[in-house]
């Protein structure tokens, strides 16, 4: 499921880019030196160095995303077992910090947009929510839990990685 996801994401995120080169090559050049680092082929003219650049561009969201997911979710569990277990405050110190750590994570994405990222990550904490209830505390969710976590992450699909106009 997973890997749907990330492969979903890549191909709309090749799509954006072509688009970009696209409009990109159709509007006349400015005059001055010439660019000769640009490593991209016109539409249609074999592979382009900017697609490998896109799909590590979507992986390294995505890989954010999870680890956001897991410093948030995981310090709010680590809160909940220093304080509703009894476990202690050395729980709860761990989780606080965990928290501060899912502050800077998000700062990270390529995105400039925070409430873009934020809103996408929102379906990631669904999907991780429920993934870490799994693990940690036996949970076991039902049709409509797992229905719920696919429209959360078809919704961070589109958000996130969908072609918009430029």
């Amino acid at each position: 499921m997973f890997a749907l996801v990330v492969a979903g994401a890549a191909g709309l995120a090749l799509t954006r880019r072509r688009k970009a080169v696209a409009a990109a090559s159709c509007t006349p050049a400015a005059p001055g030196p010439v660019d000769v680092t640009r490593t991209t082929a016109p539409l249609g003219h074999g592979p382009k160095a900017d697609d490998g650049m896109a799909v590590m561009t979507v992986i390294r969201s995505i890989l954010l995303f999870l680890t956001a997911a897991i410093a948030e979710i995981g310090g709010a569990w680590l809160v909940w077992q220093g304080v509703r277990e009894h476990r202690g405050w050395v729980w709860v110190g761990a989780g606080v910090l965990a928290l501060a750590a899912y502050g800077f994570v998000a700062t990270f994405q390529s995105d400039p947009n925070f409430g873009r990222i934020l809103a996408a990550y929102g379906g990631v904490f669904v999907a991780g929510s429920l993934a870490w209830g799994v693990v940690f505390d036996g949970f076991r969710p039902d049709r409509s839990d797992i229905v719920g976590v696919l429209v959360c992450l078809v919704g961070v699909g589109v958000i996130m990685y969908a072609p918009r106009s430029a």
